[in-house]
C-alpha cells in the first residue's frame, strides 16, 4: 500500500508534451546507460578514479584467491591484510566505504573499522610534506615558462598544493587587477564543483607578487587550462633542481601556512584561526570562525595554532 501511495506520487503531476515523449523515445536503454557512465565518470577526479578501481581490484583478486565474497565484512579483512600502518589502513578503509555506498551496500563494518583506526591514532600523519620557503619557490619559478610561474606564484599567495591549482581555467579569475586578483574556485579541484557555495569559494589576492600575477594571467589565452605541468611532473622537476630534491606537491601550501603561523605567533598577523582555515581551502566543519581540523593537521608552531584557537577571548575575562 505505502508503495502504490509512493508510486502515485512519483507518477502523478503534469502531462508531459509530445515533445518530451519523443526526446525520450529517441534515447535507447543502452544509450541512456552510456549518458549515465558517462556522469559516474566525472564524478571524482581522475587520480581518485584511478586509485579506487585499483585498491577493487586488488580486493577482488584477495577474496577469489580466500574462496570470500566481495561484501564488506570481507574488505574489513582485506585491508587488516594489507600489512601497510595504520594511516594506510585508514585511507583504504574509507576509499572502500565510499565504493560500497556508491554500489548501495550498507558499509557499517567498514565504518566501525574506520573509527577503531582513527582511536588508535591512524588521522595522525606519520610524515608531512617539507615547507618550501618563499625565498626558494620564487628564485626558481622566475626561471620557467611564463604558466609554470603563474602556477608557482598563485599557489604560494593562495596557500594551495600545485595540484589545485594548475587546471585552473582563465575564466576563473573574476578580476585581474595590479593591486587585486579574485579566483574562483569552482571549477577545480572537483570537490569544490560539489559543493559550491562554501566560504572558500573565492580568494582575493592582495599585496606582495600582485602585479606579477595579474601580468601573466592577462597573456593567457581564453578558456584556457592554467598550466599543462601536473604534481608528478612538478615534483620529478623539483627533484632534478639541486636544493629542490625534497620538495611535493604539498610543499608550497605547507611553506605558505608555515609563513601565517609564524606570523601569529609573533602577534603580527592578527586574524582569526577560521580565516586562514579558509584560505587552506580547508572544510569549516564547526562554523565560519572554527579553525578546521585539517588545518591543525598541517602541524606547524604549535604557539601559533593555540593563539588561532581564540580561547584567549574568554581566559582575558576571568
Amino acid at each position: 500500500m505505502v508503495g502504490e501511495v509512493m508510486l502515485q506520487h512519483i507518477a502523478g503531476g503534469t502531462t508531459p508534451t509530445r515533445r518530451t515523449i519523443t526526446q525520450e523515445m529517441a534515447v535507447s536503454p543502452q544509450g541512456a546507460l552510456g549518458r549515465f557512465q558517462a556522469l559516474m565518470g566525472d564524478m571524482w577526479a581522475t587520480t581518485t578514479t584511478a586509485q579506487r578501481r585499483q585498491l577493487w581490484r586488488r580486493f577482488s583478486q584477495w577474496t577469489a584467491r580466500q574462496g570470500l565474497p566481495m561484501d564488506p565484512d570481507a574488505a574489513v579483512l582485506f585491508v587488516m591484510a594489507t600489512g601497510v600502518k595504520v594511516q594506510g589502513q585508514l585511507a583504504y578503509s574509507k576509499a572502500m566505504a565510499g565504493s560500497f555506498k556508491h554500489l548501495g551496500i550498507p558499509r557499517q563494518p567498514l565504518y566501525s573499522l574506520t573509527s577503531a583506526l582513527r582511536a588508535v591514532g591512524a588521522d595522525i600523519p606519520e610524515h608531512q610534506a617539507t615547507p618550501m620557503p618563499k625565498e626558494v619557490l620564487i628564485p626558481w619559478a622566475y626561471g620557467q615558462e611564463p604558466e609554470v610561474c603563474l602556477t608557482a606564484l598563485l599557489a604560494w599567495k593562495s596557500c594551495s598544493r600545485w595540484g589545485e591549482v594548475y587546471m585552473l581555467a582563465s575564466e576563473q579569475f573574476l578580476v585581474v587587477e595590479d593591486n587585486e586578483v579574485i579566483v574562483d574556485w569552482n571549477v577545480t579541484p572537483k570537490g569544490k564543483r560539489g559543493a559550491p557555495f562554501k566560504p572558500s569559494k573565492y580568494v582575493v589576492i592582495r599585496g606582495d607578487l600582485t602585479a606579477e600575477i595579474a601580468r601573466l594571467v592577462r597573456s593567457l589565452q581564453p578558456f584556457s587550462q592554467l598550466c599543462r605541468l601536473s604534481t608528478d611532473a612538478v615534483a620529478k622537476r623539483w627533484g632534478r633542481t639541486l636544493g629542490m630534491e625534497e620538495y611535493s606537491g604539498h610543499s608550497i601550501k605547507r611553506g605558505a601556512y608555515t609563513v601565517l603561523t609564524q606570523l601569529m605567533a609573533a602577534g603580527t598577523l592578527k586574524v582569526p584561526g577560521c580565516l586562514v582555515s579558509r584560505v587552506l581551502k580547508h572544510e569549516e566543519r564547526g562554523g565560519e570562525r572554527t579553525v578546521s581540523d585539517v588545518t591543525l593537521k598541517y602541524g606547524g608552531d604549535p604557539v601559533a595554532q593555540a593563539r588561532m584557537l581564540l580561547t584567549w577571548e574568554v581566559t582575558q575575562h576571568l
